[in-house]
């Protein structure tokens, strides 16, 4: 479905395996200064060329510094969970042959796959934006894959630095299990949510949970960074499905199976959408003149003929100047067909394909940012709560990340057709 471009393959004549995409919500197809290298709005994990997943081996209970350098500087994987200046617990990874791991997180150090800066609300119009200070981790979190299927994938907090380590300091909430062995937190967490039913137009959102560093399940904690530790939900696990949001504190990724995209439009199939609309030849009422969408290349400036809507109402026009109802506020316009008072703003049509629930027709756009999408898309994005800040959830438009307001958080559109 989509072309993997810089991706690992398997072998030179056979189309590698997918095991799925993460992509970064708030960005319409790409991010706003495009997408380079490992810094990019979506990622595709294929089947490596050899495993390079690891698993717990053997535990080392140690009373003195050097002794745990020691230990991780033996070029071995390790998670430490320092319990007090003269304990420490140290846990070796060995390699497994039956996973390949990827990582996630802000650091642009080798051992991360997916490099994810904080994401800035209404991104396609803050190019200069910049975030003073990032509360997503360096090494947020990895995911597993097996690489037999039917390749379930897992999820973990935490990541694995260049020295192949993973840190809980004194401060990190951490514990001993009854089985006894040891597992933690990361300081702002690593939240996910299943939707019930999958991804689909009949999903309903999920709980959201924090996965801890071993990939156990807990309710959430008081705030973001509590020290308690929510509760163990046994009844949940680590496996990541179609639709399963992944939030870490400052960008939220959605998970796509390789069988869900494929199910999933594609960008042509957007695009042909988009020339649809355009050949039914929309009109605005009150002007007369021709309508269209601009081509997903030119997503960010707004054109002459595009399709203006009153997110009151729904009524598609052309840009006009006129129904200002007041100084005060700038964006309050009153539309010309109904008397309906509220924001009139520039239509953009939703390009990044993975945001779909299905292949519908462009008829309704989120409110206020005026991303246009299908139907059951802008339904099931305009009741899915996600992490704002340190302990607010709330629902935001997926091409923008935008928060949504209104009494439904998006609208049905209304065209006119041409009158001749």
């Amino acid at each position: 479905m989509f072309s993997p471009d810089q991706e690992e393959h398997c072998a030179p004549n056979k189309e590698p395996v997918k095991y799925g995409e993460l992509v970064v919500l708030g960005y319409n197809g790409a991010l706003p200064n495009g997408d380079r290298g490992r810094r990019k709005s979506r990622f595709a994990l294929y089947k490596r060329p050899k495993a390079n997943g690891v698993k717990p081996s053997t535990v080392h209970v140690i009373s003195t510094p050097q002794a745990g350098k020691a230990i991780s500087c033996k070029g071995q994987h390790s998670i430490s969970y320092t319990l007090s200046r003269n304990q420490t617990v140290v846990v070796e990874y060995t390699h497994d042959k039956d996973t390949d791991m990827f990582q996630v997180g802000r650091s642009t150090e080798s051992p991360i796959d997916f490099v994810v800066t904080d994401t800035i609300s209404g991104s396609q119009n803050n190019d200069e934006a910049q975030i003073t200070q990032s509360t997503i981790s360096r090494f947020a979190c990895r995911i597993v894959c097996d690489r037999n299927e039917p390749y379930t994938a897992r999820i973990f907090a935490a990541g694995f630095d260049s020295s192949k380590n993973i840190f809980l300091g004194e401060k990190a909430a951490k514990w001993k299990n009854p089985d006894g062995h040891m597992d933690g937190l990361t300081t702002n967490g690593v939240l996910v949510m299943h939707p019930r039913g999958g991804f689909t137009e009949e999903s309903q959102p999920g709980v959201w949970r924090e996965i801890s560093v071993c990939g156990d399940v807990y309710t959430l904690r008081e705030t973001r960074s509590a020290q308690q530790r929510g509760k163990l939900v046994e009844s949940e696990t680590n496996v990541l499905q179609d639709g399963s949001l992944i939030d870490l504190c400052g960008a939220t990724l959605l998970w796509r199976t390789a069988d869900g995209l494929f199910h999933t439009p594609t960008q042509k199939h957007i695009e042909a959408l988009r020339q649809e609309i355009n050949a039914a030849r929309p009109q605005c009422p009150v002007g007369l003149n021709t309508l269209a969408f601009p081509s997903i290349n030119r997503k960010e400036v707004v054109e002459e003929k595009q399709p203006w809507a009153y997110l009151s109402c729904g009524h598609v026009h052309g840009y006009h100047d006129w129904g200002h109802r007041s100084d005060t506020e700038a964006n309050e316009r009153e539309c010309p067909m109904c008397r309906t008072v509220g924001p009139y703003v520039p239509l953009w049509l939703g390009c990044e394909a993975g945001f779909y629930v299905d292949a519908g027709p462009p008829t309704h756009a989120f409110t206020p940012c005026g991303h246009v999408c299908s139907e059951k898309s802008a339904k099931y994005w305009s009741q899915i709560p996600l992490p704002h800040g340190t302990h607010a959830f709330h629902a935001a438009c997926p091409f923008c990340a935008t928060q949504l307001v209104g009494e439904q958080n998006c609208i049905k559109l209304i065209f006119q057709g041409p009158v001749d």
